[in-house]
């Protein structure tokens, strides 16, 4: 009985430990450089509602407009009335457009341009919680934790960076993940190790301190 033992209250105490680190946070996220090494280009961006968009028709300036993005997702343009755009990289969306005006005019070339955009959800980052102004930014490439925290103005005077959570939902497998995250070192102590890079769709909330 007291060979088993041993073994069996390490067991358990391993396990406990296993579950304090899973409810203390979440995992940890390798960490990133404040400049990056080497810039890459992004995803393909998606247009998402109350982006501004200027559809060029060559040849056919009556048919050319500047639009925004209505909130249901749809544009309305010369010729063309309803068009979904939400979920669409500019590129789709000037193919869709190509095909409707054609049943106009011949062999219509159109070329749509993003302006002022916002993107859709999952191409944001959200801020919410103790910050100096929560907010929804746009994602772009190669930015880091320390990018979307000078975009908000920092933390508040209440805030517990320390206990900052990242939550990231993984497209291929449909899963939402936890990742820790120690804001408080990477603004007020200026530790490297805590900046990390961001991916679209991230959210980070930053809870208020109990004291």
């Amino acid at each position: 009985m007291r060979t088993l033992a041993r073994p069996i209250l390490i067991l358990a105490l391993t396990a406990t430990a296993l579950t304090g680190c899973a409810s203390g946070g979440g995992t940890q996220l390798p960490a990133a450089s404040y400049v990056a090494g080497q810039e890459r280009p992004g995803e393909e961006y998606v247009i998402g509602p109350l982006d501004q968009l200027n559809i060029f028709v060559w040849r056919n300036p009556e048919l050319s407009s500047k639009v925004q993005v209505r909130p249901d997702g749809r544009i309305t343009t010369p010729l063309v009335a309803d068009m979904p755009a939400v979920g669409k990289t500019p590129a789709m969306l000037a193919a869709d457009m190509k095909k409707e005006l054609g049943e106009y005019i011949k062999d219509p070339i159109v070329q749509v341009i993003v302006e002022n955009f916002s993107g859709t959800f999952s191409q944001q980052v959200r801020i919410v919680g103790a910050t100096e102004k929560p907010a929804s930014i746009p994602f772009r490439a190669n930015m880091t934790l320390l990018d979307a925290m000078i975009a908000v103005g920092g933390l508040s005077q209440y805030a517990a960076g320390n206990k900052a959570k990242l939550v990231r939902y993984d497209r291929d497998t449909g899963k939402q993940t936890e990742y820790a995250i120690q804001v408080g070192r990477l603004l007020k102590q200026g530790d490297s190790k805590a900046n990390v890079r961001l991916a679209p769709g991230d959210v980070i909330i930053i809870p208020e301190s109990m004291f």
